[in-house]
């Protein structure tokens, strides 16, 4: 094992986005361990995120990490060089891809057409370079539809996983609430993920990753094995169907910075078994 990508919320990161809580907010050291077990065994850990570059790079800074992917797979950066992930879609010196974004009117037709259904994921959707974030529960394919439908098919809806939050003051009635990010349709953490294994010259079988959404397990396309968080399918049991299309994904056992511990542990313990 050579590489291990892991996301932050929901699956390395407890109660309050901690790495030292686990699900329940009782304290933990098993996310600590994982990230010690895969130094000890000379693999690289790449965080790969839905936040903005801002917040993964300081929790990148925090574990020593030398790349990560941000803002679900819309950026790159490897040995402090960022690769912008997003197609035609660019910065400028005037204007974010966030701004591009929200200058072609798809984020308000999104709002118009799942009124009730869907908003900001406010304070979190602001300060942004690609994706506009949102909250809320929606079809995945009627977004696509919307989207296709509205001229915007240049973008896709990102399904980034259920929030810790329930529920919405101003979104009554809905429950399971999930994390949107609208960003441009070429970008994905999966195809972020593939970026990365070719710059370190990795192959399937040299990476695991670990993930609690269907944007994260994407990545299972180009690992050689997936782990779904056991947390993922509690919040969310439609899951199960998506992980059964893949013969690579396994689900934890344990729940989040646990389950990563467990993911690691048990990957570097089966390639000594075949190699002894």
């Amino acid at each position: 094992m050579r590489a291990l990508y892991v996301d932050l919320d929901g699956t390395l990161l407890g109660r309050g986005a901690s790495l030292f809580h686990d699900g329940e907010g009782a304290f933990t050291l098993l996310g600590a361990r994982a990230l010690e077990a895969c130094a000890r065994a000379g693999a690289e850990v790449i965080i790969y995120s839905g936040r903005r570059h801002a917040q993964v790079f300081e929790d990148a800074r925090l574990i020593g990490a030398r790349s990560f992917i941000f803002e679900a797979g819309s950026g790159l950066v490897v040995d402090g060089e960022t690769t912008w992930l997003t197609g035609d879609l660019q910065p400028t010196p005037e204007r974010t891809i966030h701004e591009l974004i929200g200058a072609m009117g798809a984020p308000e037709m999104l709002l118009e057409r799942f009124a009730g259904q869907l908003e900001y994921h406010d304070p979190w959707h602001r300060d942004r370079d690609v994706s506009h974030l949102f909250r809320g529960r929606v079809d995945p394919f009627e977004a696509e539809a919307a989207l296709r439908d509205g001229g915007f098919d240049t973008l896709r809806l990102v399904d980034n996983g259920a929030i810790p939050r329930d529920r919405s003051d101003t979104l009554p009635g809905l429950r399971g609430i999930h994390a949107y990010h609208l960003v441009p349709a070429v970008a994905s953490k999966a195809r972020a993920v593939a970026e990365h294994m070719r710059a370190r010259g990795l192959a399937a079988q040299d990476a695991i990753a670990a993930g609690d959404s269907r944007e994260d397990l994407g990545a299972a396309d180009v690992v050689g094995t997936f782990w779904m968080m056991r947390n993922a399918l509690e919040k969310d049991p439609t899951l199960r169907e998506d992980v059964a299309r893949h013969a690579n994904v396994r689900v934890s056992e344990e729940r989040y910075g646990a389950g990563v511990y467990e993911a690691v542990i048990t990957t570097l313990a089966e390639r000594r078994t075949a190699r002894a």
